[in-house]
């Protein structure tokens, strides 16, 4: 397992919870694709490239008054370069109605830059997405 990678993510994960975007991004390739098309909201879709996944962030993060990404149990890198991220979203809305989210990204980093991000409901979407099974 590459510690680099896993560290990666950690870092990309404490960044947007600091709504650092730039902070964020800084570690994604320039032609990054964030899939959220498995994401059941009405910004569901497929972002590709700095600009696409910006606009897609800010908002998401416009959207909500407090959002917290926390990674469960990982991130587990389960090729070189392929990790899996379970995680809770813990959201607040403007009105003060909080929720809960848990879902699994499956990502790819590539000479230490983060290439791809895509949401799935569940471990197991993510890792059949991957070929690979629990």
């Amino acid at each position: 397992m590459s510690q680099e990678n896993v560290e990666i993510v950690r870092r990309n994960t404490d960044a947007f919870n600091r709504r650092d975007l730039d902070g964020l991004l800084e570690t994604w390739a320039s032609d990054a694709v964030l899939d959220w098309s498995n994401a059941r909201s009405f910004d569901a879709g497929v972002y590709r490239g700095h600009g696409e996944i910006r606009a897609f962030l800010d908002r998401f993060l416009a959207t909500w008054d407090e959002v917290r990404f926390e990674i469960v149990d990982g991130p587990v890198e389960v090729e070189v370069g392929l990790l899996i991220a379970e995680n809770v979203a813990y959201l607040r809305g403007r009105d003060g109605i909080e929720a809960q989210a848990r879902s699994a990204w499956l990502i790819t980093i590539r000479d230490s830059e983060q290439t791809s991000l895509t949401l799935y409901q569940t471990k197991r979407e993510a890792l059949e997405a991957a070929g690979l099974r629990e």
